[in-house]
């Protein structure tokens, strides 16, 4: 059973304001509502999505631009709250190029559909597919996809190593808060691993390299005893701690 959604300018514009977000965030959001409901009328917990290989360098170069922890790449499989409701969202092409994909429609007598919008360059997620990768293709001679692809699979095993890492390092009190000496005694590059799942784990969503460096200060003696986070929260140290705040 197929599902379509259709948003008219005024929509966009209304999604746009309330969030104070690009069309591509406000479409996103919009798309997360949708599905969460279809997934609550049909009483499915799981979405399947065609994001393939290309896909993946897209969203791993864009990351990077924007200052993202390492070499960020969508997951084959993350749970996701939509609309209300967490849905599991499954990637089984995402290790698949595009051409392959092509290649084998054709082969079993299925035919390739292309959505027209993604030749227009009005949007940055085009501009990386049309223009930047391209030109960093023929600057590199040779094909960055794939280079972009394998530096996400690598940063994806490294964070299963500092996961195992930072589990290991027992930085958290028993009311779940991050404990000063014990954080301060960790190695610099385990205590960004400590801060980045402590974050998760508080349902802090958009982390940046930027903020962890900011949120990993406060462990210093002079460092600041408040960070705002994303979502209307801040970080705060005291008392030998450093704990999430809901504003």
């Amino acid at each position: 059973m197929g599902f379509k959604v259709e948003l008219g300018k005024a929509d966009v514009r209304k999604l746009m304001a309330e969030g104070g977000e690009s069309l591509e965030t406000a479409a996103r959001r919009a798309r997360h509502v949708f599905f969460g409901q279809c997934g609550k009328k049909h009483r499915c917990g799981r979405l399947m999505l065609a994001h393939h290989a290309d896909d993946q360098a897209e969203t791993v170069l864009w990351n990077l631009m924007r200052g993202s922890h390492g070499c960020r790449g969508m997951q084959v499989s993350k749970k996701i709250k939509m609309g209300g409701r967490e849905m599991e969202v499954v990637r089984p092409l995402l290790g698949l190029r595009k051409v392959e994909l092509a290649v084998w429609m054709e082969a079993h007598g299925f035919k390739w559909r292309e959505d027209a919008s993604n030749a227009e360059c009005d949007v940055v997620r085009n501009r990386l597919r049309n223009e930047a990768l391209p030109l960093l293709d023929a600057i590199a001679g040779r094909d960055v996809t794939a280079m972009l692809v394998r530096a996400a699979e690598m940063d994806g095993g490294l964070r299963e190593i500092a996961g195992w890492a930072a589990e290991r390092a027992d930085a958290l009190d028993p009311q779940g808060r991050l404990h000063l000496k014990v954080f301060r005694s960790l190695p610099a590059a385990l205590q960004t691993e400590v801060m980045a799942i402590f974050l998760k784990r508080h349902g802090i969503a958009k982390i940046s390299g930027d903020l962890l460096g900011r949120c990993v200060a406060m462990a210093e003696l002079d460092g600041a005893a408040s960070v705002n986070l994303p979502g209307r929260g801040r970080l705060r140290r005291r008392a030998g701690r450093i704990y999430v705040e809901r504003c």
